[in-house]
């Protein structure tokens, strides 16, 4: 088993090192942060969605915004499409396609920010979220894979992890970089704190 553990390890580390060593993934989570700080700073709202893991994710990073993160500061307005019986009735009376785009039409505004997360780039329903939430005049930041994908190309701004043969891999490099930019954001609302 520990030959197995030190492998798993070795991987991951390599895979942060790789996406470290290339300057520009530290300039797309700093626009990232920026494109949520200036909204956030506007009175908008963050909109977050995902598949398995990466739903847990964009949940963590709504209610770090809406909670706390590092720093005692006022609760910024964040949520996350993940109720059980809104994502069921759209799913049986439209399509699981549909399951996040629907909510981004009818509650997402002009000025909000959807952060849309898949590791493939190419989840239907999560794709179909970012095209919605393009059509409302909001931004969208994309967390996804260093591929040519559709949601990568909708993207404002894309945070994209090394291509990996796992998903793990690459939901890895999301959490680090969605703790980074949460730490940016309260940094840049709250500087004197």
């Amino acid at each position: 088993m520990k030959p197995m553990i030190q492998e798993s390890l070795r991987e991951a580390a390599e895979k942060l090192h790789e996406y470290r060593s290339n300057p520009s993934n530290l300039e797309d989570i700093e626009r990232a942060a920026a494109v949520f700080s200036n909204a956030l700073a506007q009175g908008h709202k963050v909109i977050s969605c995902g598949n398995g893991g990466s739903l847990c994710d964009a949940t963590h990073f709504a209610e770090e915004l809406t909670g706390r993160y590092r720093k005692n500061r006022r609760p910024l307005p964040a949520v996350a499409i993940n109720d059980p019986a809104y994502i069921t009735c759209t799913a049986n009376d439209f399509s699981f396609d549909e399951i996040f785009s629907r909510y981004v039409e009818g509650v997402g505004q002009a000025g909000d920010v959807l952060l849309a997360i898949s590791t493939s780039g190419n989840s239907e329903n999560v794709v179909k979220a970012a095209e919605a939430a393009k059509a409302k005049g909001m931004s969208v930041v994309g967390f996804t894979c260093a591929s040519d994908n559709a949601l990568r190309r909708l993207s404002d701004v894309a945070v994209c992890a090394p291509v990996s043969d796992y998903s793990d891999r690459v939901q890895e490099i999301h959490i680090k970089a969605i703790h980074i930019i949460i730490q940016l954001i309260e940094h840049k609302l709250n500087p004197s704190k």
